[in-house]
């Protein structure tokens, strides 16, 4: 039995310092590379703050980016879905020119007003530095796709300051419904690392914060209050059919923008007016780019959700409709801080009108809406975790299950694949193997 023991440690060992030798490296280069876009993402967003005007240069903006993608990005502009295709079956590559193109053009969609998030441009960083360094080390194509992951999950945990979240989200998002175990710890490591150079740089994350609900620390507050509970749950499936929303309507804009309107250029010049005249009907700014800063005293941002008045009845439904139109007519950037925006402006909303705790149903949408949109509601309760603490993680598990459930089979990530669909072609692979044989 020691001696089976010994072997196990020493393979793990083996493991762990076969990955540490590339993970550090690829982990520093791509949180460097992150907080390099948090940093002139954050100058971009005061700068067009200062300069309200800047707006009304979006359209122009939308044409750069299309030129941009047109004449050096290639397969570069299918974003994250190739990185996710590229794990699933190797095949051309994530080309390199991707985490230049991303972080630049997600800066000019913001610099004039966009909206959109950041998390796309990070996991998409974090893909092209993987892919680069896999051929730099010469990897098999089964430690390619660990890279590839573990690529994903450092930029995730360093763009959100969640390393945690990040390493599930890598191996959560590939696969509905199945969690891919083997790339587990590579992007842990991978994520952690990023994450820490981050913060060594000196990059700050947004912190939020849930009012604490007073409690008995012996009890179940889920169960204990059996009304707070059943208001979670009835919020939950809401939060999921916003999630449905978002990504119905994201794909039919899409679709729509590419139907009838010709050429491709126009595209981004037509959405482009769009937001200014949606901007100018409503009378305020509040949803443009990312949502998360304040460009007036009072304005609606993920923030203030948390807060009493801190959002209005339809802050919720605008933001789906900016965020479609933004993305969907060729600017670039995530869908993520949207949803987050989304779902703590419908968490406030449904609070105030059920009588709920405001901070906390903030927090359960802000997780819940991202859960159903992205498929990930492991990686979303985890989320939920390292931004509130854990007091509340029952409620965040049961929003982000429900909200999964009740948000349609399909997420913003088209090349994502169902688990019962790839489990039966393996099946039936197996199958003809065995009538060949």
């Amino acid at each position: 039995m020691f001696k089976n023991f010994s072997s196990a440690f020493l393979s793990f060992i083996r493991y762990i310092s076969h990955w540490a030798i590339m993970l550090i490296p690829v982990g520093i280069v791509i949180g460097a590379t992150v907080a390099l876009f948090l940093w002139l993402l954050n100058l971009a967003t005061f700068y067009r703050f200062a300069h309200a005007w800047l707006l009304y240069l979006l359209p122009v903006g939308g044409i750069i980016i299309h030129l941009l993608y047109k004449f050096l990005g290639k397969s570069a502009e299918r974003g994250n879905n190739l990185i996710i295709e590229e794990i699933h079956q190797p095949g051309g590559g994530v080309p390199k020119r991707m985490a230049p193109l991303i972080l630049v053009t997600t800066i000019i969609t913001h610099f004039f007003g966009g909206s959109a998030g950041r998390e796309g441009t990070a996991v998409q960083i974090g893909g092209s530095i993987a892919h680069f360094f896999s051929s730099v080390f010469k990897l098999t194509d089964a430690d390619k796709k660990t890279l590839l992951a573990a690529g994903m999950a450092a930029g995730f945990g360093a763009v959100f300051g969640t390393p945690f979240t990040g390493a599930v989200f890598a191996i959560e998002v590939l696969t509905v419904g199945r969690l891919n175990y083997k790339a587990f710890v590579p992007c842990l490591v991978a994520s952690f690392v990023g994450d820490a150079t981050v913060a060594a740089i000196g990059v700050h994350h947004t912190a939020y914060h849930i009012k604490i609900i007073a409690h008995s620390p012996k009890e179940n507050l889920f169960l204990a209050d059996v009304i707070l509970g059943l208001k979670v749950i009835i919020c939950s499936s809401l939060f999921g059919l916003a999630a449905r929303v978002f990504v119905l309507s994201a794909h039919y804009v899409k679709r729509l923008a590419t139907a009838f309107i010709k050429p491709n250029w126009l595209m981004p010049v037509v959405g482009g007016f769009v937001i200014i005249g949606l901007t100018i009907l409503l009378g305020k700014p509040d949803y443009l780019g990312l949502g998360v800063e304040p460009q007036y005293l009072g304005a609606v941002t993920i923030v203030s959700a948390f807060q009493h008045g801190g959002a209005d009845a339809l802050s919720w439904l605008w933001k789906i409709v900016y965020t479609d139109i933004t993305l969907g007519t060729g600017f670039k950037g995530g869908e993520v801080t949207p949803l987050f925006y989304i779902g703590a402006t419908l968490g406030n909303f449904l609070a105030q009108i059920l009588n709920a705790p405001i901070s906390l149903f903030a927090a359960l949408g802000f997780i819940a809406v991202f859960s159903g949109a992205t498929k990930t509601p492991l990686a979303c309760t985890i989320m939920g975790i390292e931004l509130f603490g854990p007091d509340y993680v029952l409620f965040f598990a049961v929003a982000c299950s429900i909200a999964y459930l009740c948000s349609g089979k399909t997420g913003i990530y088209s090349a994502q694949r169902k688990a019962d669909v790839h489990m039966l072609k393996a099946y039936y692979r197996k199958f003809r193997a065995k009538g060949d044989s």
